[in-house]
């Protein structure tokens, strides 16, 4: 006999997460909105780049297109200067006639150059649902929670904060607020120099290797002055006596990309090449750091093999997009160029900036609409931008 049962409709509403997740909701304070109104031309258009060519013609000085290095060759062949996330937002700061500032990178990178442009200025994310997983590894009630932590351990004014550039402008005002500064991977020395004048501790936020990096390559410490705090842990896994003990607390964030690298990446890369030079982002892991023989800024990766003698072999670990370009480009001066893991690895928000949301963003401008505006609220960017101010005063 069998026995035949009908299911009744569970009254389940979906939590705002799985709304996220799922693409049917955008959260504002978020990296990883979703939404994208409008229909965008098919990705297989032939007819793309001549699109995109001519409507970029037709706004003229109105549009200042900027590309981030990660992004696609086909999207950087629109950018009217390429860069990394601050070397961007600064030149859209430099350039108060352009009206929209289209931003081909993630979110985190329009919030800074929406702070840094004119209130006249409008800053144009392609596809909302670029964000950066490192930035969202921080949210501002984690790091508010987080600040309550070190105070109940009586440590807190002895804090210093310091926000890598790879964060949201929610953090950024936190920083501000509570005297701290901004840093690059290029200038996370500096700022580490000047917040140990400011005080005891730091608290880096939210790249936990880039900070692990600079303070034991660059400051001389060890690693047991660093500590991580896990914003998933009841008081961040950590104990008052650690905290009171750290001089480094870690927030324990990364970037997909750079932590995918190993020592064993490197160590096969060696094997398999004789004579390579092993160069990396400080964003990969500590081991990954201490393994290589350069270990620099995307910027620094770039002018080391503009530098770099004829024939010389290079293993890069940084994103793929960049080092498939470095490779194309320095292959004609017999310099190999290949990427550090075997597996390919894109950075997979970058790469949702694609032609077609280029140039759906593009016509809709020339057609009198503004998509996808990025706007940072007056109060989070006073507080913001006076983070990023105290690191442009950096010796």
């Amino acid at each position: 006999m069998r026995v035949v049962t009908t299911a009744q409709p569970l009254d389940v509403q979906p939590s705002p997460l799985a709304l996220l997740l799922l693409g049917r909701e955008a959260d504002p304070r978020s990296e990883r909105g979703v939404e994208c109104p409008g229909d965008l031309p098919a990705a297989s258009d032939p007819g793309l780049v001549e699109r995109a060519r001519a409507a970029k013609e037709k706004l003229g000085e109105k549009v200042f297109v900027l590309g981030h290095h990660y992004q696609r060759d086909e999207v950087i062949e629109f950018a009217d200067v390429t860069g990394d996330s601050f070397k961007l937002a600064r030149d859209a700061a430099a350039r108060p006639d352009a009206e929209y500032i289209v931003f081909c990178g993630v979110h985190f990178m329009a919030e800074s150059a929406d702070i840094l442009t004119g209130d006249d200025q409008q800053v144009i994310l392609p596809d909302l649902a670029a964000g950066c997983s490192m930035a969202d590894m921080a949210s501002a009630e984690q790091v508010a929670e987080c600040w309550d932590v070190l105070t109940e351990a009586g440590v807190a004014e002895q804090v210093v904060p310091v926000s890598y550039m790879n964060s949201s402008a929610d953090i950024k005002a936190f920083t501000g607020k509570h005297g701290g500064t901004i840093c690059t991977s290029s200038n996370a020395k500096r700022a580490l120099d000047w917040a140990f004048e400011q005080g005891e501790k730091v608290l880096f936020l939210p790249d936990q290797h880039l900070g692990r990096n600079t303070a034991v390559r660059d400051l001389g410490m060890s690693l047991e002055d660093c500590v991580v705090y896990n914003p998933h842990k009841p008081g961040g896994g950590l104990t008052a006596e650690q905290l009171r003990n750290a001089k480094m607390i870690l927030w324990r964030g990364h970037c997909s990309v750079h932590g995918r690298f190993s020592l064993e990446s490197v160590e096969d890369v060696r094997a398999r090449i004789p004579g390579v030079n092993v160069l990396v982002h400080p964003e990969c892991k500590n081991e990954v750091v201490a393994a290589a023989d350069y270990v620099g800024s995307t910027e620094y990766i770039i002018k080391a093999l503009e530098a770099a003698p004829a024939g010389s072999k290079w293993a890069i670990g940084t994103e793929l997009n960049l080092v498939r370009r470095l490779a194309n480009r320095f292959a004609a001066e017999d310099k190999e160029i290949v990427f550090l893991d075997k597996t390919v690895c894109f950075c997979s928000t970058m790469n949702r900036i694609d032609l077609p949301h280029l140039v759906w963003t593009l016509e809709s401008l020339v057609a009198g609409k503004v998509v996808n505006r990025i706007e940072v609220d007056k109060e989070t960017e006073s507080f913001a931008k006076l983070a990023l101010e105290r690191m442009l005063a950096l010796p």
